[in-house]
């Protein structure tokens, strides 16, 4: 890179792939990073390395709650974020609270260093503008790249939180995952009797009741409600849930009459028997998570087993309610636990291609 005033800009794709970029420099005594570090990632780690490559000292700067929750309602807490940091660094690393987008950078003079990746450049240029105009001498910007994905994408943690991708960067679901079929076996059987949730006990001819409970400890995410009950209770409650999915039956008997759909904006279809996965349904779940408008989806055959898919390929944030036989409503919010347990899950059924 070319010079900025007398800092100059180092580009590191990785730690190996351009040492000379590093190798040449003498060794910088302390190096500022910034950044919100949710949901601490392969793309952070490889950031402070980097960091690590070229300064004897880095501190880190996490942006606050107030800073972060502007951004998105689903961020880990500061602490958490902190936590997760110190977890994995050694004792040459550093953590602070970050107040403003600017940080210390401007007026510090025991630092030499600050790394930014290519869409926080400018910002570390200008952080150099405001150096000069205070008679410091400008940092050395170490520009890392970002750390992609197997398909290409970047790690972060918006695609995180979309839930695209794990903190290492693989799918939760690839697309040849998607176009097999997935059989369920009777060993499974006890483990997916287990509600995969919370639990909220409630009588079963008044299924309001546990709804309303379960209801009461709803996330920000969208709903996402299955199973013909869950969804006639939520419409009868006055909630149309961004999602249902609907069979026709319940408890494998099938209903004498049909729950009235026309609250939805859009009817999608799916075809998926009794004790299966299919492409069908996936691509019918994927479809409803992807797009704006309320949407149900009609299964022809049995929807039971589709929580698993819709935690794989939700946003984190998302609420998935069914019913539990006999006990009530269990909710569970997409998490990366979940998305975990599920991809742990499917792994176990039998596949066909």
């Amino acid at each position: 890179r070319g010079c900025y005033g007398s800092g100059h800009s180092f580009l590191c794709d990785s730690l190996n792939s351009h040492p000379n970029s590093v190798d040449s420099m003498a060794k910088l005594e302390r190096c500022l990073v910034g950044g919100t570090f949710d949901r601490f990632h392969d793309g952070h780690k490889q950031l402070l390395l980097a960091a690590l490559e070229v300064a004897e000292l880095v501190e880190v700067w996490v942006t606050n709650d107030s800073m972060s929750s502007a951004k998105s309602p689903f961020l880990q807490s500061f602490e958490d974020r902190r936590e997760a940091i110190l977890l994995w660094a050694d004792e040459r690393i550093t953590t602070h609270e970050l107040e403003d987008n600017l940080g210390p950078a401007p007026f510090r003079k025991d630092c030499d260093g600050i790394i930014c990746t290519p869409e926080t450049l400018s910002n570390c240029q200008s952080i150099n503008e405001i150096r000069l105009n205070n008679g410091l001498l400008p940092l050395e910007i170490i520009e890392v790249s970002h750390s992609l994905d197997d398909i290409g994408g970047i790690i972060s943690s918006t695609r995180i939180r979309a839930g695209l991708i794990d903190k290492n960067g693989r799918q939760w679901l690839t697309e040849s995952d998607r176009r097999r079929t997935y059989a369920f076996h009777s060993g499974l059987d006890e483990e997916l009797k287990e509600p995969a949730g919370d639990l909220f006990i409630g009588p079963e001819d008044s299924p309001e009741v546990a709804m309303s409970a379960a209801m009461e400890n709803i996330a920000p995410g969208s709903i996402v409600a299955v199973g013909d009950v869950s969804v006639e209770t939520l419409l009868e409650m006055g909630v149309t849930p961004d999602i249902g999915l609907v069979d026709g039956m319940t408890k494998r008997s099938e209903l004498t009459e049909k729950v009235d759909l026309s609250s939805f904006d859009i009817l999608l279809s799916a075809e998926n028997p009794a004790g299966e996965i299919t492409p069908s349904l996936i691509d019918s779940i994927s479809a409803a998570l992807h797009n704006d408008q309320t949407t149900c989806v009609v299964v022809d055959g049995e929807e039971d087993l589709a929580p698993i898919i819709i935690h794989l390929l939700a946003p984190l944030g998302t609420n998935v309610i069914y019913g539990q036989p006999g006990q009530g409503v269990v909710l569970r919010v997409t998490s990366l636990d979940s998305k975990e347990q599920c991809r742990d899950l499917i792994s176990r059924f039998e596949v066909r291609n």
